[in-house]
C-alpha cells in the first residue's frame, strides 16, 4: 500500500514512475516514503503516541505503520515504552545531524558573527542554510539579557510562507519557483501559526513582493502569536553572482520587534550577512562545498 505522500501524486506523475520502476522498486520506494513520514511525525510529537493514533493523522493502515515501527525500534531510531506499547522517536536522529553539523562545522564559522548580532540587537538571532526546499536552523545566538526572552527550539520546522527568514529566502527566487514551493506545501503547518499568517496564493505573493522591494522579510505573528523577526539572505561570496547560502534573522517579543526596528534591525542583518558570506565563500572553497540552490543574487532596492 502506498503512503499517503505517494498517492498525493498526479496521475501523470504516477505514470513517469509506473514505467521505470519494476514492482519491488516500487514498493521499496513506498516504504522508504512511508518510513521517512513516521519519522517526520514522531518528531513532532512532544509525547509518546498509540500506533492506531499515528496511524490514523497519517491515513495509512495499522499494519503497515506497525511493521515500519517494529523495523525502526529494532534499528534504534525509535523506542516503545514498555508500559504504555506507545511510540517515541529516539534520540539517534538528533545525534547524527549534531554528527553532520560537526563535520560541516557550519556553527563554528558562524558563532562569532551571530554572537555580535545577538550582542547589538538585544535579541535573539538564528542562521537558517538552504537544503534543497527546505531552509534548516544551524546556529544561534541569544542577546535578550533582561525582560522577556524569546527561546524557540532549534528542532522547529521553518514554515517558509509564514516566517522572515522563509520570505527573505524565497525573494531571491523567480516569483513562479517561489510561489511552487509555497503551493506544494500549501498554508498550513504540522505546529499552530500565529493570527497573521498568509492563506492564500494572492495574500502570499503580496508579501513576497514586499519583501523583494524592501530588500528584507519580516514576520510578525506570523509564524508564532506574540512575535516578530526581521531577516535577510546571506550568500556563498561577496560577488554580484554569489548564490544564496542561507539566511540570518533576528527575533523577539512583539513588545521590542516594533516597526520603528526594522529598518535598524535589517541594517544590522546585512552588515552581518556580509561577513558570513565572506567565511562561507572560504569554507566552501576549503570543503569543496555547493550550495543546494543557485539563484542568483537579487538586484538591492533603490533607496527610498
Amino acid at each position: 500500500m502506498i503512503s499517503s505522500k505517494l498517492e498525493s501524486y498526479s496521475n501523470l506523475e504516477l505514470a513517469v514512475v509506473y514505467s521505470v520502476l519494476t514492482r519491488e522498486e516500487w514498493l521499496t520506494v513506498a516504504a522508504i516514503d512511508r518510513c521517512l513520514t513516521i519519522l517526520e511525525a514522531l518528531a513532532g510529537e512532544r509525547e509518546p503516541i498509540e500506533l492506531t493514533d499515528l496511524a490514523n493523522r497519517l491515513g495509512m493502515p495499522a499494519s503497515a505503520v506497525h511493521r515500519t515501527l517494529t523495523t525502526l525500534v529494532s534499528r534504534g531510531w525509535v523506542l516503545q515504552h514498555s508500559g504504555t506499547q506507545r511510540y517515541a522517536l529516539s534520540l539517534r536522529m538528533s545525534t547524527l545531524a549534531f554528527r553532520n553539523l560537526d563535520v560541516r562545522a557550519v556553527p563554528d564559522v558562524v558563532q562569532s558573527v551571530l554572537d555580535k548580532l545577538a550582542r547589538e540587537t538585544r535579541e535573539y538571532c538564528r542562521l537558517a542554510i538552504v537544503e534543497g526546499e527546505d531552509l534548516v536552523w544551524v546556529a544561534r545566538a541569544q542577546g535578550a539579557v533582561t525582560g522577556l526572552r524569546y527561546d524557540p527550539e532549534m528542532g522547529q520546522e521553518i514554515v517558509l510562507h509564514a516566517t522572515a527568514n522563509g520570505k527573505a529566502w524565497l525573494s531571491t527566487l523567480p516569483e513562479s519557483e517561489a510561489l511552487r514551493i509555497v503551493c506544494a506545501r500549501g498554508f498550513g503547518a504540522r505546529r499552530p501559526l500565529g493570527p497573521n499568517s498568509a492563506t492564500n496564493v494572492d495574500e502570499f505573493r503580496a508579501r513576497l513582493v514586499e519583501t523583494r522591494e524592501r530588500g528584507y522579510g519580516t514576520s510578525i505573528e506570523e509564524a508564532e502569536a506574540g512575535t516578530g523577526a526581521v531577516a535577510v539572505p546571506f550568500f556563498n561570496g561577496v560577488g554580484p553572482d554569489a548564490p544564496v547560502a542561507g539566511t540570518m534573522s533576528v527575533a523577539g517579543p512583539l513588545v521590542r520587534i516594533t516597526p520603528e526596528r526594522y529598518e535598524e534591525l535589517a541594517t544590522a542583518l546585512k552588515k552581518a550577512a556580509v561577513e558570513v558570506a565572506e567565511i562561507w565563500s572560504l569554507r566552501s572553497r576549503q570543503r569543496g562545498y555547493q550550495p543546494a540552490v543557485t539563484a542568483p543574487r537579487p538586484q538591492a532596492p533603490a533607496e527610498v
